[in-house]
């Protein structure tokens, strides 16, 4: 699907999705439980939501949607599924926190992968499991996994993929007998693993954790805490935050909660100092055009707020350079390349190193035909870059936009921006 964004300012009041990042983990932990659980969100049919509610149904879990709500019947270890076919799409998320938990159940499971996801890495979790009982292999685009994960000691690096350490902690309870898993080295994303942890003591789980070192025990129940709130999406609320930092932007963000574990909140602070004003209003976040400023900023912890970020600076003054962004290149797109690519279509002066972005600020950029890359964030980032061009941005390849926000083009329209679509 190719799709025209017409030049204007984006204005207005949006509802932020539920987190992904939270739903994954609520999903899984309601899964695994002692009783039915209630997940009270907005609706949402983010393509990676969904893997990992069609991965869990697969495993014997019941998920019905009930007057907007997740009801989540949990699977019964009592009579799983010898063997199991999961179709993960494309979420990273839905194969690195489900593949320990299903070697923790000790299924056999082909993982089905599609898109760029066969190309993104899986180890080392993939030897820790297979230094704990379980063999793994590829067939194609699906990855199978076979016997039973035993307890011990497991090891990560700390700047590895927070996924995997999250895969471990919700697998670790289920095996008989205690297990530990250090982090070696400095550790990233800590917020997300933080975030992990809340979920896991919603279910009434304790993890302890000292010098890097978590601690689970073994034969543990999830008991279901019945009802559970859903946080909005900090990484989707990003690109709206950042539309309304543009030229003549003003957005209200409803439903994004202030005190959130999610690392991507940074992006206030992030905005701050670039210039914007912000306004809390209980759960709701006013942004709106202020001076527009260069900035430091290291991605290492908050990869997923750069294609939002790189937009913005491309219109701020002064130099931004964006360090400790490798892991960018192992997305749905390499998109490090993606951003530098598609913002120098639309004029930017942005030069793509091995690991940063150098974002030369100017007053306006010119609009043109640009790619997605298969990649949602890029789709979304083209899109609110629009605000700041002199000309329409067509986008080939806008259906990108269904992995995580399949409304985002309704919702733009309500900001008064003008499109038309056009098949590809």
């Amino acid at each position: 699907m190719t799709r025209t964004i017409f030049p204007s300012p984006i204005r207005g009041e949006v509802t932020i999705l539920p987190s992904k990042s939270h739903l994954h983990r609520l999903l899984i932990c309601a899964a695994l439980a002692d009783r039915d659980s209630v997940l009270r969100c907005e609706e949402t049919d983010a393509e990676d939501v969904l893997a990992t509610m069609r991965c869990l149904t697969a495993l014997g879990s019941v998920i019905t949607r009930v007057e907007g709500n997740l009801h989540v019947r949990p699977l019964k270890r009592d009579c799983l599924p010898k063997h199991c076919i999961l179709p993960c799409g494309e979420s990273g998320s839905t194969l690195r926190f489900l593949l320990p938990v299903v070697c923790a159940l000790g299924v056999q499971g082909e993982f089905q992968l599609e898109g760029r996801l066969p190309q993104r890495p899986i180890a080392p979790l993939d030897q820790q499991l297979m230094e704990h009982g379980c063999r793994l292999w590829r067939e194609g685009n699906t990855l199978c996994c076979e016997g039973q994960l035993t307890p011990g000691d497991f090891t990560l690096p700390g700047n590895v993929s927070s996924q995997y350490i999250s895969g471990l902690l919700f697998a670790l309870p289920l095996l008989a007998s205690p297990s530990t898993l250090s982090l070696e080295g400095n550790l990233e994303s800590a917020d997300y693993i933080a975030m992990t942890i809340d979920a896991l003591k919603a279910f009434s789980l304790e993890v302890s954790c000292h010098n890097l070192t978590y601690g689970i025990s073994g034969g543990a129940s999830f008991r279901s805490p019945g009802e559970v709130v859903v946080e909005g999406d900090w990484s989707n609320a990003a690109f709206w935050l950042c539309a309304g930092a543009l030229p003549g932007g003003a957005i209200r963000c409803r439903g994004l909660h202030p005190k959130s574990r999610q690392g991507d909140k940074a992006i206030c602070e992030i905005l701050e100092a670039m210039g914007a004003h912000l306004v809390w209003e209980d759960q709701n976040l006013l942004v709106f055009e202020g001076t527009r400023q260069a900035v430091e900023i290291d991605a290492s912890p908050i990869p997923d707020l750069v294609p939002a970020l790189s937009c913005l600076a491309a219109v701020s003054e002064g130099e931004t350079f964006i360090k400790n962004a490798g892991r960018l290149r192992l997305k749905e797109s390499d998109r490090l390349f993606a951003v530098t690519q598609t913002l120098r279509s639309l004029g930017a002066q942005i030069t793509e190193e091995t690991d940063a972005l150098r974002i030369s600020g100017i007053p306006q950029l010119q609009g043109g035909p640009v790619d997605a890359w298969g990649d949602h964030r890029i789709a979304m980032m083209a899109a609110i870059a629009t605000a700041a061009c002199r000309h329409p941005v067509t986008i080939s390849g806008a259906e990108a936009v269904r992995k995580s926000y399949p409304a985002f083009w309704t919702v733009l329209s309500t900001l008064g921006v003008a499109q038309k679509e056009e098949p590809q």
